[in-house]
């Protein structure tokens, strides 16, 4: 009976490693889209971020959470896969303002979201 119960424990074990593993994915998307919504929301950016990236951050950050709704069961690599997508389509745009601001003395406000390209 104990061994009966210890070999189902190892295989809720590994069960529940690939489930942490994709909520882990999920949710380094899901912090990297709030992170670039609430600094384009940012009152200290107002002014510096021009119209049309402001639109386009937008326009990237609502797709990438409609994208999240109609995905909850998305596997490892799509989640992988969607953040890329979406910093490949981001960070262009934050290094234009990085530059705009002349190298902001403590860089971006909060931080770039997600941290560098590759990093």
């Amino acid at each position: 009976d104990i061994d009966r119960m210890v070999n189902e424990a190892e295989a809720h074990k590994a069960e529940d490693e690939a489930n942490k593993k994709k909520i882990d994915a999920r949710n380094g998307l899901e912090n990297y889209v709030y992170g670039v919504r609430n600094t384009v929301q940012d009152p200290k950016l107002e002014g510096k971020l021009p119209a049309e990236d402001k639109t386009a951050l937008e326009g990237i950050v609502e797709e990438a959470i409609k994208w999240l709704d109609a995905n909850p069961s998305a596997e490892i690599t799509e989640y992988e896969n969607k953040k890329k997508e979406v910093e490949a389509k981001v960070n262009p745009i934050m290094a234009k303002l990085q530059g705009a601001a002349g190298g902001m003395p403590g860089g971006m406000p909060g931080g770039m979201p997600g941290g560098m390209p590759g990093g």
